[in-house]
């Protein structure tokens, strides 16, 4: 079930457009990521033929319980990464842009360690806070 770096965007992207949409179209893949229309035909092509996407008669694109679960997983890397990085102190464009380099790359091992220390991180904070 392994994937390459650009289908966990394509799913990604699928996920958060989804959020925003009730209807989510190649084009809008498209325009979110600055790709070509070929570039996204091919990548969804192959997206359909793994199982991870649904292409409706009228170009709709919906996750499939198996894509949902990857997109998932990475938005919320990407997520929990930016919010590390930014109470780190790096500026919210830079955060961002490293955790979408890292989030395909990190280890579940590493992700759940660098978790586990926010929210005992957080715990602290609050509670110095009173």
């Amino acid at each position: 079930m392994s994937l390459q770096e650009s289908g966990e965007m394509y799913l990604e992207t699928i996920y958060v457009l989804s959020k925003e949409s009730s209807t989510v179209l190649a084009i809008d893949i498209g325009n979110y990521l600055g790709y070509s229309k070929p570039s996204v035909s091919r990548a969804l092509g192959v997206l359909k033929d793994k199982g991870y996407i649904e292409k409706s008669d009228a170009g709709a694109i919906k996750l499939t319980k198996a894509g949902e679960k990857i997109a998932k997983t990475i938005y919320e890397r990407h997520s929990v990464l930016s919010t590390l990085f930014m109470n780190l102190g790096v500026d919210k464009k830079t955060a961002t842009e490293d955790a979408c380099r890292i989030e395909h790359y990190i280890s579940d091992k590493t992700f759940k360690a660098i978790k586990a220390h926010m929210a005992q991180y957080g715990k602290q904070d609050k509670q110095n806070a009173k």
